[in-house]
């Protein structure tokens, strides 16, 4: 298991600008190269042979493989979205920065410096280091407003006991962001205000930027205004997630559940058009963000992970298996069955699993809890009522 820590680089910036546009000129090299050759030869070219062709003595040699490597990774990226999007398009933009990896051949740490290895002719990266673990892995990377440093390193990963298998059910929404089959609720109302006020401050900018000359000042500080707005945005929803993940991984996990089933919506908004005001909040939901959180932080704690697909689990009745169209954050059916509306989804999901789905004769009360909503808070590590 491999864990990531993120720095933020103040200082160096000169060293930095001339690693990453060395970077960036061997990734645009192997670009065209590769390209050129299938558009002349027809031949596919590997990694290896670009590797040795393309090369240079102002980074360290590993860290220039890595620059021609990341052409390969979105190569791989795209053949593998391509299978559920027919249109993806393959990397062919060039790039003037690109990001810097050093493998650990190049990383080394001495008297409290983390020392990143620029070859012989490049002086290193240097930064102070107070930890004991020395990162396998570093990246230099832009993220709008400066450069960070990512390091990668081993950790611990907690055993494994699946035996027996105790499931819970979890349901991925908007108006909450996660409810559970045990009942819990996660109120995501605050992160799809953030997102929306997002879309509204775009527009805004975007209104403004049309009466402004492209290069002018005013249209260079509108941008870094946008800019600096969008990564706030970006902060915000991501430290509700992680608190809302931790701290539902956490909670499930001390009350002995040692398997997670997640609802599957892998294509969710794929030829799904629901007008302008429903795709801008499908297309501001980050259900993959939720699941991909989940999943390694289910790892870490030694609980296993499971995608459950999930068609009609919010429209069937889990007391007698009807399905109807749910209006409201109710389910009500003709049975007198009366349930959350994200419960039963996570129950369904649930039952999915379990092969259950659908039958009657299995009683409700044994899968699905009363509701206990929890709602964020920014001043503490977790969500109010999921105890660490």
């Amino acid at each position: 298991m491999y864990y990531v820590r993120r720095l933020n680089l103040s200082s160096q910036k000169d060293l930095c600008n001339m690693l990453a546009q060395e970077s960036g000129s061997l990734y645009s090299q192997t670009v065209k190269f590769f390209w050129r050759t299938i558009r002349r030869k027809g031949l596919w070219l590997k990694p290896s042979s670009l590797m040795r062709l393309f090369n240079s003595n102002q980074m360290h040699a590993h860290s220039a493989d890595a620059s021609v490597q990341q052409f390969f990774h979105a190569l791989a990226s795209w053949r593998e979205i391509r299978k559920t999007i027919p249109e993806a398009r393959p990397p062919r933009r060039l790039r003037k920065y690109c990001g810097v990896k050093w493998k650990s051949s190049a990383i080394r740490v001495k008297n409290g410096k983390l020392i990143l290895s620029n070859g012989k002719l490049t002086e290193p990266l240097i930064i102070d280091w107070e930890y004991d673990l020395t990162p396998v892995f570093v990246t230099l990377r832009w993220h709008g407003t400066g450069y960070e440093l990512v390091f990668c390193y081993k950790g611990q990963v907690s055993e494994s006991n699946y035996e027996p298998e105790q499931p819970v059910g979890i349901d991925i929404g908007q108006i909450h962001a996660m409810a559970t089959s045990e009942g819990t609720v996660l109120n995501g109302r605050l992160l799809r205000s953030i997102r929306q006020g997002r879309h509204r401050s775009n527009a805004i900018f975007e209104k403004r930027l049309l009466n402004k000359k492209k290069g002018s000042n005013r249209c260079k500080k509108l941008k870094d205004a946008r800019r600096r707005l969008n990564k706030k945005v970006t902060n915000k929803a991501k430290d509700i997630l992680h608190k809302y993940t931790s701290g539902l991984v956490i909670y499930l996990k001390n009350k002995g559940y040692n398997t997670l089933v997640v609802g599957d919506l892998t294509g969710y908004r794929v030829d799904n058009n629901c007008g302008s005001a429903r795709n801008q909040e499908n297309h501001a939901w980050l259900y993959s963000q939720i699941s991909w959180y989940l999943k390694y932080k289910c790892e870490r704690l030694g609980l296993k992970f499971v995608q459950q697909e999930e068609s009609y689990t919010s429209k069937t009745c889990p007391g007698c298996g009807n399905r109807k169209s749910v209006k409201g954050r109710e389910y009500k059916c003709k049975c007198g069955f009366v349930g959350h509306r994200d419960l039963v989804g996570a129950t369904n999901i649930l039952r999915k699993y379990l092969g259950l789905f659908g039958k009657k004769e299995i009683p409700v009360d044994a899968l699905m809890a009363r509701a206990f909503g929890v709602r964020y808070s920014p001043h503490i590590r977790v969500a109010h009522g999921l105890s660490l």
